[in-house]
């Protein structure tokens, strides 16, 4: 049996029968191929780059020195590791008149082996963009950020006194890799040696130091690393450690590096859908094109077992060799796409794993049985006198049952390339929603197509919806396979432009670079007035109240079993609380309503709320400067930590704080050309604290711009791969065409009358599939925005014309394809093939 297979795929592969169904699972499983190895290699290089946001693969970060066990076990899983050391304090220098100034500072004392992911980046002018470097600053030197020089009107090469020792500031401190958005207590930040941190003296039994222990190193060797940490997390006496990863230290890149990586997924999806349509209809092509053999088979001997072994003993091999290639043009096609890409991709980008292509070769062979066995199982049911008579039977139910199981294992490849179960789920779902509504709505399309051929005159027209009846299956195969193919590319677009243009909008241009703490009431207007003398836009201003959590529902915090130590200490500390009439901007409510004003009332930002267990209608108490404050939970917010503007964890309604102690913290953008402003508004305001998160904001930007690209090209791969998808829709049917054609041209029928009645057809079909196609992507597009997404979306009309005019076209062109091999047929010819 073997034999006669490898004989019989010989045969068809020499007569050009395998060639359509090779080409359809060779670009099939080289688009999964290649959008897998360069979303793995992408994946792993934002990774990587998400890693230099703190400075190394993880970090230990702990109120007290870190025992010797913690390095002895990085040591024995011969981990790379770097000691940072964060406190505030003072800083002073001397005056020009001679007298002392002073500031308040945050002084982070680092190894020489920080940062050990990223750079920093420093520079001698203020005016400067600085460069990067992985030095760290040298023996008796600090190095300082602008802020500090600017309150100061210090430049690189004066003295700055901490502690018992004066320093040199040597260079001027740009950007951090580590440094974190929790900025609310941070002073301008001066970076100094590690060994010199003891001379000073500044560091004392009581001082409040955050101690930091960075890793890096080999996957498996951190993962093992950190498994060891956590379990050391949960005793008593390692209470005050706490394991710093990308999602709690960095919010604002994590939530950039989720959407990015579910676009991603989304791409890898699609290709799979495309990939599964494409196999089916060359499978069917396939099949149809071998009804006679198999009946030649039936006559000559075989059974039905023997007939469908032979026949899925073919579409193996074929499934073998294609994988194969497939997968070995995919992992060069991303070597292409990185080249194309060229410096706008990542640097250094992680090779990628075998997983890409284990899924990219299981996909295609598992693609290739689930959806060419329904048509396989057909042939075994062709009857023998099918040789006299050309008639063959409906699909058993068997063969109905292994559709059903073709489009199951399709459902959990679709889960399985997702690699995120809601994605997959919901793409999956809107996939087979999608499947039996074009399927339903083309068969009453074609049902209603006999009221209007009755009410039609045009001959062109009445000949051209006779043929669609007269085919009603090819047709409506035909319908729901451009409707898949066009969907699909639809949604990519739809919800790619959607996505980027939400991304931009989180992170502007005039994206607030500045923020201001410490805004005393009675400097509000004084402040705004030297702004707006600056020629800066007045920006608004928050207030912020420092309060102490007592008890949620008058049960102590303190006697509350929280679930992780990281709600424990939460909710120990102050909280910084503010109260607004209005919901603030980027801040959606998902559970409860805004205030009412009927008493004391807050909202809490979701995951707050998640880790303290709260719900609607709890009872929260506050200590505010010795005065204890209940406030009732009104609603949970979701915050976009990503856009980099003044938010609250919680807010209250004004009733209850507006009487209460309290500063103002606002943000604003300051160009490049202003940066000396930041200097004179500290000068005039010596309270103010002014923070520059510019390099932070460039960062994000940065990542952002990296994803936007890879998404760009990864949808124009997919688009290529779309294109097989369309194209086997539209010639699945060109051999029947042809025999239609060589006998209506024999009955008298003219080459022109076939065009004319042929590009009716094919314009019906495609725009039918069009339209529905555009309705699929909108509506699986809105799904994907508000539950996967999470970003506003808005019904476009265009999407509908593009679908209508993009159906019609793909339709004539692949029309016009087939239609010319079909009216250069000659007559005769195709007469003595029946």
């Amino acid at each position: 049996m073997l034999m006669q297979s490898l004989r019989m795929t010989w045969r068809d592969w020499r007569a050009g029968e395998l060639r359509f169904l090779l080409l359809a699972l060779v670009v099939a499983v080289a688009a999964l191929a290649s959008v897998g190895f360069f979303v793995d290699r992408m994946q792993a290089g934002l990774q990587q780059d998400a890693h230099q946001l703190l400075g190394g693969d993880m970090v230990i970060a702990s109120d007290k020195k870190l025992a010797d066990d913690w390095f002895d076990e990085a040591k024995r899983l011969d981990l790379t590791w770097g000691e940072t050391r964060i406190f505030p304090s003072m800083a002073s220098i001397v005056s020009d008149n001679g007298e002392p100034l002073t500031r308040l500072v945050s002084i982070k004392a680092v190894s020489k082996e920080y940062p050990l992911r990223g750079t920093l980046k420093t520079a001698v002018q203020l005016e400067g963009e600085g460069e990067a470097t992985r030095d760290t600053p040298v023996n008796g030197t600090v190095w300082a950020d602008k802020a500090l020089l600017l309150a100061l009107d210090l430049s690189a090469g004066d003295k700055i006194t901490l502690g018992n020792t004066v320093f040199t500031i040597s260079r001027i401190l740009v950007s951090e890799p580590d440094k974190s958005l929790s900025f609310v207590n941070f002073a301008p930040r001066i970076m100094m040696s590690l060994p010199d941190l003891e001379a000073t003296g500044l560091v004392q039994p009581a001082s409040r130091v955050s101690y930091r222990l960075i890793l890096s190193g080999e996957a498996h060797a951190i993962e093992t690393y950190r498994k060891w940490a956590k379990s050391r997390l949960d005793n008593e006496a390692n209470k005050g450690i706490r394991l710093e990863t990308l999602e709690s230290s960095r919010p604002e890149m994590n939530t950039t590096l989720n959407r990015g990586e579910q676009f991603l997924s989304l791409v890898a999806l699609l290709s799979a859908m495309l990939a599964a349509v494409a196999i089916a209809m060359a499978a069917r092509r396939f099949v149809v094109r071998h009804l006679d053999a198999c009946a030649m088979l039936r006559c000559l001997g075989m059974t039905q077992n023997e007939v469908t072994a032979l026949y899925l003993t073919e579409f193996l091999l074929v499934g073998l060799v294609g994988t194969v290639i497939g997968a070995m043009l995919g992992f060069a096609g991303h070597f292409v796409l990185l080249e194309i890409l060229g410096s706008f991709v990542l640097r250094d980008v992680p090779l990628p794993g075998w997983l890409p292509a284990v899924k990219s070769i299981a996909t295609g062979l598992i693609l290739l049985v689930g959806f060419a066995l329904p048509p396989v199982l057909q042939l075994r049911n062709v009857p023998h006198n099918r040789v006299i008579r050309r008639e063959r039977e409906a699909p058993k139910p068997l063969t109905l049952l292994t559709y059903c199981c073709g489009l199951a294992v399709f459902v959990l490849l679709l889960l399985w390339q997702a690699g995120d179960l809601k994605l997959g789920l919901y793409t999956a779902g809107g996939f087979m929603g999608g499947l039996a509504v074009f399927a339903l709505v083309g068969w009453l399309s074609l049902k209603g197509l006999h009221v209007l051929r009755r009410n039609l005159n045009n001959p062109d027209w009445r000949f051209a919806l006779t043929s669609l009846e007269r085919r009603p299956g090819t047709t409506l195969v035909q319908i729901v396979a451009l409707s898949c193919g066009l969907m699909a590319l639809l949604l990519l677009t739809v919800v790619r432009a959607d996505l980027v243009s939400e991304w931009k909008k989180a992170t502007p241009p005039d994206t607030p670079n500045h923020f201001v703490i410490n805004i005393l009431p009675e400097q509000k207007a004084d402040m705004a007035a030297l702004m707006e003398t600056a020629g800066i836009e007045n920006p608004g201003l928050y207030p912020m109240v420092r309060g102490r959590l007592l008890a949620i529902n008058d049960r102590p915090v303190r006697d509350i079993a929280f679930s992780d130590m990281r709600s424990q200490r939460m909710v120990l500390r102050e909280f910084n609380l503010s109260y607004l009439d209005v919901l603030p901007d980027r801040n959606q409510i998902v559970k409860g309503r805004w205030f009412d004003h009927a008493h004391n009332e807050i909202s809490i930002e979701e995951g707050m709320a998640k880790r303290l267990d709260l719900s609607i209608g709890d009872t929260m108490t506050f200590d505010i400067t010795g005065t204890e404050v209940d406030a009732v939970v009104t609603s949970f917010r979701k915050v976009d930590w990503g856009s980099i503007r003044v938010n609250f964890f919680a807010v209250m309604n004004p009733e209850s704080l507006k009487d209460m102690p309290q500063t103002w913290i606002t943000a604003f953008y300051l160009p490049p050309e202003k940066i000396r402003f930041a200097g004179e508004l500290t000068r005039a305001f010596p309270n103010l604290t002014v923070i520059d998160v510019g390099s932070i904001i460039l960062r994000i930007q940065t990542m952002l711009d990296q994803v936007i690209i890879a998404v760009e090209f990864l949808f124009l791969f997919t688009l290529l791969s779309g294109m097989l998808v369309l194209y086997a829709a539209l010639v699945g049917s060109q051999d029947e065409r042809m025999r239609e054609a060589g006998l209506l041209r024999a009955l008298g029928a003219t080459r022109s009358q076939l065009k004319q009645a042929q590009r009716v057809e094919f314009l019906l079909i495609g725009s039918l599939g069009g339209l529905m196609a555009a309705t699929g992507a909108d509506v699986i597009g809105w799904v994907l925005a508000s539950q996967v997404f999470d970003f506003a979306w808005t019904f476009n009309p265009l999407v509908w014309l593009t679908g209508l005019v993009a159906g019609s076209l793909c339709a004539m062109a692949g029309g016009w394809l087939g239609l010319r091999q079909i009216l250069n047929h000659p007559p005769l010819q195709t007469l003595r093939e029946e």
